[in-house]
């Protein structure tokens, strides 16, 4: 399967490469973006290269896939979106994404995450896409919300960041539900 690309409105959901390593060290280098995103700040040009390998590796095993978030209007890399522990035969996955903090309240993650849903219900058939969140992190669980997830419970002491132990909730969102909130 060649990668897919994806556009909305505003954004191109394109493949993460090496050349896009400087910016994804920006935005996962920055405390505020990954205060909640259950793995500690880069402070390494190298931990953004082994993600972007991770996340190849993962699109060829069909176990994930993670697109770069580009503004059409100048090209910039602003984040990413994608599909985590994707299980092609159980018809499920974890939804993960991050943007720049400097684009954050723009609606950009709202727009990706939605071409994200549209492509994982009908091109890869899947069933759940599940969602781990902080509960400290009201801002995205307001939107997962606001797209249709359903809070199912909390996972106490789920993650483990910066030698802490955090309790995360879960959210899912079931095809069924996703295609209602479509009509």
């Amino acid at each position: 399967m060649n990668f897919p690309i994806l556009e909305t409105k505003r954004l191109k959901l394109i493949e993460i490469t090496h050349k896009h390593t400087d910016y994804l060290f920006e935005i996962l280098s920055l405390e505020e973006v990954t205060r909640f995103y259950g793995t500690n700040r880069f402070s390494l040009q190298v931990e953004a290269t082994q993600l972007i390998d991770m996340f190849h590796k993962n699109f060829l095993e069909k176990r994930g896939i993670r697109w770069g978030i580009k503004l059409k209007e100048n090209q910039r890399i602003i984040g990413t979106v994608g599909l985590n522990g994707l299980q092609l035969k159980n018809k499920r996955a974890e939804l993960g994404y991050e943007l720049h903090s400097s684009f954050w309240r723009m609606g950009y993650a709202s727009e990706a995450i939605k071409e994200v849903l549209c492509f994982s219900f009908n091109q890869l058939d899947l069933y759940r896409i599940g969602a781990m969140v902080y509960p400290e992190n009201e801002a995205s669980i307001k939107l997962l919300i606001k797209l249709g997830f359903m809070k199912e419970g909390l996972l106490r002491g789920y993650i483990r960041q910066n030698d802490q132990f955090h309790d995360t909730y879960v959210l899912s969102l079931l095809e069924p539900e996703w295609k209602k909130g479509q009509e």
